[in-house]
């Protein structure tokens, strides 16, 4: 469903044998663009449009076990997600003169353990998850499951999310103590993923501004949810 109308220019090209797609006229300012889980780069046509009408282009990415890499043995974990993240950084940063990131859900998660260390100009957050933590301790609920059962089991696949011991660990090794990225956060007040108190945390240590929609839900796609991330996006990118 196109919300913008009208066609913007694409290039496709590989980076890294990541599948990539650089969107909108020349500029020497640009959006990295990371989707969530279950989505792919082409969902980023609409953000791409309006960044064009503020002088960005914009770059997005499959990320493993998505879209042209959906069929294959690299997995969509966090160590695979930071390599690629890492590899269209280096791409981004030597191509364009400023960049900008917007991220979504486990986009956005990846991102927190990525980018923290680089000169990013501005961040838009959708639907983060902030805390995956928090997360795992909600799927455990949700399916009667333990960590003692992760710890003997080391893999337990449940219906949203493929659970391991090592990835656990991980999370618990390396909680976010570092975002100097001027950044905004658009939360769905329906959000099942992450608590509201998740996000109030993380904007108050991270000095986010925290724009909060009551009845939108995770992926801001139902009802007039799009409508309403459009003109979230618009107030919210600067125009170069």
């Amino acid at each position: 469903m196109s919300l913008m109308g009208g066609s913007i220019q694409r290039e496709k090209r590989y980076i890294q044998k990541i599948p990539a797609i650089v969107w909108g006229r020349e500029s020497k300012d640009a959006y990295i663009y990371v989707h969530g889980k279950m989505s792919r780069k082409e969902e980023a046509e609409e953000f791409a449009k309006i960044a064009e009408t503020k002088g960005y282009q914009t770059i997005s990415f499959d990320l493993p076990e998505h879209g042209e890499r959906e069929v294959g043995t690299y997995c969509f974990d966090i160590w695979n997600g930071k390599n690629d993240l890492s590899q269209i950084a280096e791409y981004a940063f030597g191509r364009w003169e400023n960049l900008s990131l917007y991220a979504c859900s486990m986009g956005a998660h990846f991102s927190l353990h990525t980018y923290s260390e680089m000169n990013f100009q501005s961040c838009l957050f959708q639907s983060p998850i902030l805390d995956m933590d928090y997360l795992i301790g909600r799927i455990f609920e949700w399916y009667h499951l333990s960590e003692e059962q992760l710890r003997q089991q080391r893999v337990i696949q449940t219906p949203i999310h493929k659970l391991t011991w090592d990835y656990y660990q991980y999370v618990k090794e390396h909680p976010i103590t570092k975002w100097e990225i001027p950044t905004s956060i658009l939360y769905a007040g329906q959000d099942g993923l992450q608590d509201r108190r998740c996000m109030e945390r993380f904007a108050e240590q991270f000095h986010c501004q925290l724009t909060i929609e009551e009845n939108a839900n995770h992926g801001f796609s139902g009802g007039n949810d799009p409508w309403i991330e459009q003109e979230w996006l618009k107030r919210k990118i600067k125009a170069r």
